[in-house]
């Protein structure tokens, strides 16, 4: 063979996936699709009730979702699906003027994130520190959780040993072999125990009834005029905003898990195809789902598209094909690997004693925050706004007493040089103004600003504010020792600013 043809075989063997080449990896995916596929049919038919729609919309909408971004995804092995943070925002669409808008805002919401992919929304993820990262995955653990409380309370008494069951088996059984999943291990031998014994406790079938069919694409019945946009589009932005949040977090969440990157634009654009494909399915849209992902690749082991295709597609499999024996499965056995996801989702570390006897006071309260607005509102994107809002504000404070002034006057008593160090901005430059002795200085002023850097406006006004406070008395001010950038804006604002 020609070294030409052995470099176009190793090029092709290149691209072939992973899954294709090694039965370990293919195994671990197909189970792991599998598992998660059987936990995303109570959450689907869930967020489905919450949004106000048949329980088959949330399942195809959770089925178009995952099939869709496994294709055209940044983040390998993450599962979108049908959420409850979409459900919130557009159920008063549906509530309000029908069906047929809900599907118009989740078509325009998927064209808005391809908009705000494309011009690089996805960057803005470098401003979330990482104190609101801890306190989004802390959240997100205790929401998990507290899904799961509902299908504790006010059941059967059988349904608490069973969960004790499920749970014994997610910890032990990994000890045995890690070749199948435990979490499916778990819910197949709940399901024949419960089936076996007849033992009746809630069950998936009582959430609510599966799909007999694939969904059928189409267009939604509304009329396309202007005022129909002017209904769907707050809600259709919202939802593209809400839905990139939780995405991006997620996807950053797994990038931290596996030790890998992945492309953020790609995933922004990629949710947005996904969410105009779910629409045109006559769907409710969706977006990364945190639980669901966590059991794939924390859980499960998961690491490529194919566990996030193979979700969608067992999805259907099982709501079509086997929708009587999925209806058999107890609702205990999904509550244990829940419960068993929020606790291996919780960073203990960052509660430890030993953590928060070293950690700063602003970041500690930058976590706690988050995850008090995230827990009150179940709404991760807030939580993360507000989140990274506060860690500003903790930064902004921090940093606002780092300019120093030192003065130094010349033997012959004529001139005194004041030395500015830090960044001057509209914290720290507050300050500046009160840091000169006016009516006690020489008739020459010299600000040496070598050390320092100008980053906005009021920073150049308060540097007006002492030329004209200098002035007033006769004396006059010499500002030297300007890099390029600060030189521009103070030769652009200064004297321009209002009061100056």
């Amino acid at each position: 063979m020609s070294s030409s043809a052995v470099t176009t075989a190793s090029w092709l063997r290149g691209l072939r996936p992973d899954w294709l080449s090694d039965p370990k990896v293919w195994r671990t995916e197909v189970l792991a699709g599998l598992v998660v596929a059987l936990a995303l049919i109570p959450e689907a038919i869930s967020f489905s009730i919450i949004a106000g729609v048949d329980p088959a919309i949330g399942l195809f909408a959770s089925f178009t979702m995952a099939v869709t971004i496994s294709v055209v995804g940044g983040r390998p092995a993450m599962i979108s699906a049908a959420t409850g943070a979409v459900a919130l925002v557009i159920a008063p669409v549906n509530r309000e003027h029908g069906f047929g808008y809900l599907v118009a805002t989740v078509i325009l919401a998927g064209v808005f994130q391809v908009i705000l992919g494309a011009v690089g929304v996805a960057r803005l993820m470098r401003f979330v520190p990482r104190s609101v990262m801890v306190g989004f995955v802390n959240a997100l653990a205790i929401l998990i959780f507290m899904a799961q409380v509902p299908e504790m309370t006010d059941v059967p008494w059988p349904v608490y040993p069973l969960i004790v069951g499920g749970l014994a088996l997610l910890v032990f059984f990994p000890k045995v072999t890690k070749v199948v999943p435990a979490p499916l291990v778990s819910i197949v031998v709940l399901t024949v125990i419960t089936v076996a014994a007849g033992i009746a406790v809630p069950t998936v079938g009582d959430k609510g009834e599966l799909p007999s069919s694939l969904p059928v694409p189409g267009v939604p019945d509304v009329p396309f005029t202007l005022d129909t946009l002017k209904i769907i589009a707050p809600y259709a932005l919202a939802m593209a905003l809400v839905g990139l949040m939780e995405s991006l977090m997620t996807a950053k969440l797994v990038d931290d898990i596996t030790d890998t990157r992945s492309s953020k634009t790609r995933e922004s654009i990629g949710q947005g195809i996904a969410n105009i494909v779910t629409g045109f399915f006559g769907s409710m849209g969706g977006c990364a789902m945190i639980g669901q992902t966590m059991i794939n690749v924390k859980v499960s082991g998961a690491r490529t598209r194919l566990s996030t295709f193979l979700a969608g597609a067992f999805l259907m499999v099982l709501c079509i094909v086997f929708g009587p024996v999925v209806s058999d499965i107890p609702m205990a056995a999904l509550v244990a690997v829940m419960v068993m996801v929020s606790f291996g989702t919780f960073d203990w570390h960052s509660i430890a004693p030993k953590t928060l006897r070293r950690m700063p006071v602003g970041e500690i309260t930058v976590m706690v925050i988050t995850v008090i607005v995230v827990v009150a509102t179940s709404n991760l994107a807030i939580g993360v706004v507000v989140g990274t809002l506060t860690a500003m504000v903790v930064f902004a404070k921090r940093v606002a007493h780092l300019a120093n002034v030192t003065a130094v006057t010349s033997p012959d008593g004529e001139t005194v040089v004041y030395s500015v160090t830090g960044e001057l901005f509209f914290a720290s430059s507050n300050d500046l103004v009160g840091q000169f002795d006016y009516a006690g200085d020489p008739g020459n002023v010299v600000i040496d600003l070598s050390a320092a850097h100008i980053w906005d406006a009021s920073s150049v006004a308060a540097l007006d504010a002492v030329e004209t406070r200098y002035g007033q008395r006769g004396k006059t001010v010499e500002i030297i020792g300007l890099n390029v950038p600060s030189a521009d804006l103070h030769g652009r604002l200064s004297g321009e600013l209002p009061g100056h």
